[in-house]
């Protein structure tokens, strides 16, 4: 008996693979090593497709200077950076290219390499990926928003158009799979499969574009276009920042590196990005790359904490806007602290609105413990308030409760949230909560300093050296100051060494005034020290009755700023999607985390080990900075194909060593491994951008389009090579149209259930996000509808339900 060595079983599977002879090896190694060499090109063709991405960012973020009418101009007019590419036009044509590259070329490389004949991959992997990102991806993006915070989708009308369309992509389908001409497909069919791609961009731009109807005056769109289209000048340091966060943080021990770590996190948090951006920050967090978030030290970590509670305890500078642009209601305490005396019986605060004054918003305003307690102290408030349009504030009266025993100053608190059905309209602003003082009214009170140092630069003038008065208001009291030289010399480095502070009846601050003397030479910093002491009318000393004050030559400060300016571009700059150099690109693929060792941590070198090989290689691609992007763009595309082809080629050979049809394998394995950068970018969108458009909005743009270019191109070039022949493109339904069917119908509901979570209070009225078990419900049910999606997409395959 003779055997063929050559012919064994799945040899003929792929178009490429294998590249050697197998028949030796036994069934279960060859599945082993199909999967691995499966897992590890998914992890390729992630890592092109990050480079791919930046030439279309590159591509799509041209500019072009338009002269804009400006009579306060000299010269008539003011020139005007703009994009030339409209956001809807470029995720819809090379963002949804980008995105389903691997997709789309495995559909149009499967075709061709079977002589024009129809496979059961491409087709296959183009709805499981389709499947996957409409429900599993929204369902993980809905989970993801931390309870009591909600996203909407802004852009409506562009998101109805997608929706639309990417629902009638399947219908079509099924219609001209299943009804028109079954199991074939006419010249013309796939030549309006194909067209169809260019009219839902024509109509998803009308749409952005509202040619079609007329925008409310109130309209926060009229300010969108200058504001997503213009350039934001976030790619470099302000000064002024750096400048507000070193006067904040004076009080830290932080290094220059430390303050440019954290001002380019801020800045880098105030930009919006778009969902490239979040696509190829995914690939990199997977594999170890160069992230594009300014990795954060503990030391930063505790830096920012200190800035975040001095924004909601109402600072006076902030680095987050928060009514988008006007189109949000703002809600906060009119003040961060309020004092009262006990026997007054109660302390009134006060709430403002601001923002957007058209809408009624509901808030809800409680009272908390700290020194003072509830009950003993203050009575408890817990109420939910009403602001109808156009009024702008409210007070609240708080009652205290006076015991007429003598206590320290006791505090406690204010609180303001928003409720839940409100977030998409209101917000809380940066005071939201307040602290009330009961001052006790039977005693002197206190004097102490407020801090034990402060610091002053040496061209501020008059520095005010803040005094308060605690434990008691009662009464007019005094106490005498008076300085010590350290460092400063008084009568050369500052004047007026001693005096005296009067608090009247219920003053609880004063300030000492210090004239600081300017010599205009670089000096060290110097200081010196001002002591309390003699108090009258009952006062007492507290324990800070001594301070030091420190004076900061301006040219030293103004060293510092400059360092850390410096610093906080070279940061800005590493976060950039293109590298200027081919050198740069080989450097950042051979070191763990683009070489920032110091953040790096044990996943980044366990990934930048597996995925070292794939980096090296893809390096040589030419930098986003050449041509345009377009060079890149094109090398980037055919490295793609060639490694979509070796995907290709194992995924059908691992299906058939393991006994999986072909399309059970595209729409669960390739499906998974093409999607899973996706899934990573969405959920990153949902939690840091203010709308869901960019987590779930270009979903369903991207799903029309892997139909209309990655079954339309395909088809209508095999069905023109049929026609050419005299025949006609054939195309079993079978699984396909059942598939498509089944998908059609979970699309629909998913959609379905995305409106109604728009429209109805228990959800939050928003499409992610919202109260817990609403929340966690609403995610379960997308994952189950994309589960029985592969389920019944499976169970016809196999024949246990029956097609169409």
């Amino acid at each position: 008996m003779s055997c063929d060595i050559y012919n064994y079983k799945c040899s003929d599977k792929g178009l490429i693979l294998p590249l050697t002879n197998e028949y030796t090896w036994t069934i279960g190694f060859r599945a082993f090593i199909y999967i691995v060499g499966l897992l590890y090109s998914f992890m390729g063709v992630s890592i092109i497709a990050d480079i791919f991405m930046q030439a279309i960012e590159t591509i799509t973020s041209r500019t072009a200077k338009i002269k804009m009418p400006d009579a306060s101009n000299d010269t008539g007019y003011t020139e005007v950076e703009v994009k030339t590419w409209n956001g809807t036009v470029s995720n819809l044509t090379l963002m949804a290219l980008g995105s389903s590259a691997p997709e789309i070329l495995l559909s149009i490389i499967e075709i061709v390499g079977n002589g024009f004949q129809s496979g059961a991959l491409g087709p296959s992997t183009i709805v499981g990926s389709a499947a996957f990102n409409l429900m599993c991806i929204t369902g993980v993006c809905v989970l993801s928003i931390p309870e009591g915070l909600n996203r909407r989708i802004k852009h409506v009308k562009v998101f109805a158009v997608t929706s639309i369309f990417s629902v009638f992509a399947y219908v079509w389908l099924a219609i001209i799979l299943l009804v028109i001409t079954p199991d074939f497909i006419d010249l013309w069919e796939a030549i309006v499969t194909l067209l169809l791609f260019p009219i839902m961009v024509i109509l998803a731009y009308i749409a952005d574009k509202d040619y079609c109807g007329k925008k409310p005056i109130d309209d926060e769109s009229k300010f969108l276009d200058t504001e997503e289209e213009n350039l934001l000048d976030g790619d470099h340091a302000d000064k002024h920042v750096i400048i507000e966060i070193l006067r904040r943080l004076k009080k830290q021990d932080a290094s220059p590196d430390e303050m440019a770590r954290l001002t380019s996190h801020l800045m880098e948090q105030n930009q919006s990005h778009g969902r490239g951006w979040y696509r190829i920050n995914a690939i990199r967090n997977l594999s170890g790359g160069t992230k594009l978030t300014t990795p954060m030290t503990e030391k930063t970590s505790e830096l920012l904490e200190t800035l975040l509670i001095e924004d909601q305890m109402g600072s006076t500078a902030s680095f987050t806007s928060l009514s988008d642009g006007g189109a949000k209601s703002i809600v906060e305490f009119a003040a961060p602290s309020t004092a009262v005396f006990e026997k007054d019986g109660h302390a009134r605060i006060t709430v403002m609105r601001h923002g957007n004054l058209k809408r009624r918003v509901l808030f809800r305003v409680e009272t908390i413990d700290g020194t003072a307690v509830e009950g003993e102290d203050y009575i408890s408030y817990k109420e939910t308030l009403v602001f109808e349009p156009n009024e702008t504030e409210k007070h609240i009266d708080l009652q205290i409760i006076d015991d007429n025993i003598w206590e320290p100053d006791e505090v406690f608190f204010g609180r303001i949230t928003i409720e839940s059905d409100q977030q998409a309209t209101a917000v809380v602003g940066r005071r939201a909560i307040t602290q009330i003082v009961i001052l006790n009214d039977d005693d002197p009170g206190v004097i102490e300093f407020e801090h034990p140092s402060f610091l002053f630069k040496e061209s501020v003038g008059t520095a005010l050296v803040p005094v308060t008065r605690i434990d008691g208001a009662d009464g007019k009291v005094s106490v005498k100051w008076r300085t010590k030289d350290m460092t400063a010399i008084h009568g050369r480095d500052y004047e007026n060494t001693e005096g005296t502070l009067t608090f009247d009846h219920g003053e609880r601050a004063k300030f000492i005034e210090i004239q600081i003397n300017d010599d205009k030479e670089f000096e060290k910093d110097e200081n010196f020290e001002i002591n309390l002491s003699e108090t009258t009318g009952g006062a007492k000393l507290g324990k800070l009755k001594r301070t030091v004050v420190t004076i900061v030559n301006d040219d030293e400060f103004t060293g510092l700023v400059s360092r850390i300016t410096n610093l906080t571009n070279a940061n800005l700059d590493a976060l950039r999607l293109q590298k200027q150099t081919w050198g740069q690109q080989f450097v950042e693929a051979m070191n763990v985390n683009g070489g920032d060792l110091e953040t790096a941590t044990t996943f980044d070198y366990v990934m930048h080990f597996l995925t070292f090989g794939w980096k090296l290689i893809f390096a040589c691609v030419p930098p986003a900075t050449i041509w345009g992007g377009w060079f890149c763009f094109v090398v980037a595309l055919i490295m793609i194909g060639i490694l979509t082809a070796f995907i290709g080629d194992l995924a059908a050979i691992f299906g058939c060593l393991i006994g999986l049809d072909d399309s059970v394998v595209a729409i669960t394995f390739v499906a998974l491994g093409t999607s899973l950068p996706d899934l990573f970018a969405s959920r990153t969108a949902a939690l840091n951008e203010k709308y869901a458009d960019t987590a779930i909005g270009n979903v369903t743009g991207s799903n029309g389009v892997n139909v209309f270019l990655g079954l339309g191109l395909p088809w209508s070039m095999a069905a023109i090579y049929w026609a050419a022949r005299g025949t006609t493109f054939e195309v079993p339904a079978g699984s396909l149209g059942f598939s498509v069917v089944v998908f059609t119908i979970c699309s629909l509901l998913t959609i379905f259930f995305l409106l109604i979570r728009r429209n109805v209070g228990i959800f939050g009225k928003a499409e992610l996000g919202g109260p817990k078990v609403p929340k966690i419900l609403s995610g379960v049910y997308f994952i189950v509808v994309w589960i029985l999606y592969v389920l019944l997409v499976s169970l016809n395959v196999y024949e246990y339900i029956p097609g169409f």
